[in-house]
């Protein structure tokens, strides 16, 4: 069924943002040897390490999420599962693909990694350190949700050495974030962001979402002058996505089951407030985005990606993005977590049961894996970078011995025209409108084995 141009507009199920390739739904638990081969295989020379480490807890799960989460672990649970994630660090520090190299950078996302209390924080941190010290890292990330932070939190963060600090507050409004499951209020955005502020940590990054379900004009406006009233030293804003398994998706009523592309409203839980609107298509989302990014530029903010907005380009770095981006080797622990050593692309074990079983053995929790070729990983970092807005010719050609100008000449040659970007030079520059909907345009640099298949 060929679905119009219109329809694919319209804020559809499934994912919609790309953040790897070849997509997760090629990774399979067949190619485990492969993983285990490259954790225990010598580094390639110059690639740096980083550590992901997914605390998998929350007070409550948001209607939008699609990640592995729980709502209903008590505090011996939680012992277990951080006695579980130190033994995956230690085991890990011990592969010879680590090869004597220092973290260069850390990142804790979840989940709510703040929903651990001080002392669990403190406890958690201090084993890592011994084991895996980050003190040298050019970055040490660590995602928050105002609600579950206190002064003496922050303040245990900080000792810790965590440089930058990510509030999820995608919205401030309270009956939007009340109706999409958000579990802080807008006083304690403004509480938790003046506490970090007086602590001194480097970066201050605010999550927004341009999207959720209620939205509108006005109130987007709002949240975008409340936004520059805080002055962050980066904003990053997503499209909200409506992948299957999200409690939103599940209860959307689809008007055209087969092409499942039109969805009615989604209807209120019993107990709270349904806000006004529908579920904004994709032009209003980009719309909205279009405008935060047009403001915060205003107000002497610069684009650094589709996504992300910071106060300066040479001062203000996401070292977990861009190492990433660029062929990174990152250890992904913790249930579910994306990983990728030596060429190989893994995920961990996706339940609580398998996860902690297997680290209670003394093994690794890998799920599956996916060995990737040098073309797929200059793909990958051809569609990833390009999300940055800019592609550097000498880089690849440096890196990969191609030029992406003519490797890649029919899909630059298309976009180009199309008004998506331009190539000049030795680069390749998105427009300003190409930017915000990259996205949709990055499987056009897909090898064709790997253009129609779900992304999960």
């Amino acid at each position: 069924m060929t679905v119009s141009a219109a329809e694919q507009e319209k804020t559809g199920l499934g994912n919609y943002f790309i953040a790897n390739y070849p997509q997760f739904s090629f990774w399979s638990s067949s190619y485990l040897p492969d993983a285990e081969r490259a954790v225990n295989s010598p580094p390639r020379p110059g690639v740096p390490l980083g550590l992901y480490l997914h605390i998998p807890f929350c007070r409550k799960r948001c209607k939008f999420c699609y990640f592995r989460v729980y709502t209903d672990k008590n505090a011996s649970d939680i012992s277990v599962y951080l006695n579980a994630i130190t033994k995956e660090v230690e085991l890990l520090s011990k592969t010879g693909c680590v090869g004597g190299r220092p973290l260069d950078y850390v990142y804790f996302g979840g989940g709510t990694p703040s929903y651990l209390s001080a002392s669990q924080l403190d406890g958690l941190m201090s084993r890592l350190r011994a084991i895996m010290p980050w003190d040298s890292a050019r970055e040490v990330t660590f995602e928050c949700e105002p609600g579950t932070l206190q002064k003496h939190k922050l303040e245990t963060l900080r000792t810790h050495g965590i440089t930058r600090l990510s509030l999820g507050v995608e919205n401030f409004k309270p009956e939007i974030l009340q109706y999409n499951g958000r579990a802080h209020s807008e006083d304690e955005i403004y509480r938790a962001f003046g506490w970090a502020r007086e602590l001194g940590f480097p970066q201050i990054n605010i999550d927004l979402i341009a999207g959720m379900v209620g939205e509108d004009w006005d109130n987007w406006k709002r949240c975008v002058a409340k936004l520059l009233e805080l002055q962050p030293d980066c904003v990053t804003i997503y499209q909200m996505e409506l992948p299957y398994n999200t409690e939103f998706s599940k209860a959307l009523r689809v008007k055209d089951g087969a092409a499942r592309t039109s969805l009615d409203l989604i209807q209120p839980a019993e107990g709270t407030v349904s806000p006004a609107g529908n579920v904004a298509d994709w032009p209003t989302k980009r719309a909205w985005t279009k405008y935060a990014f047009d403001e915060l530029v205003k107000n002497g903010y610069e684009v650094s990606s589709a996504t992300t907005v910071v106060k300066s380009k040479a001062n203000t770095k996401f070292v977990y993005r861009e190492a990433l981006w660029r062929g990174a080797d990152m250890f992904g622990t913790g249930v579910a977590s994306f990983g990728h050593v030596n060429g190989v692309h893994m995920q961990n074990l996706d339940t609580w049961e398998a996860y902690v079983g297997k680290l209670e053995a003394g093994e690794l929790p890998l799920g599956r894996a996916f060995p990737t070729t040098e073309r797929d990983r200059l793909i990958r970092e051809v569609v990833l970078l390009l999300k940055t807005g800019h592609l550097d010719v000498d880089y690849f050609r440096g890196k990969y011995g191609v030029d992406i100008r003519t490797e890649f000449r029919e899909p630059l040659a298309k976009l180009d025209r199309e008004g998506w970007l331009k190539v000049t030079g030795e680069g390749v520059d998105c427009t300003p409108e190409g930017l915000i909907q990259i996205d949709r345009h990055l499987p056009a640099f897909f090898d064709p084995q790997y253009l129609s298949s779900r992304y999960t």
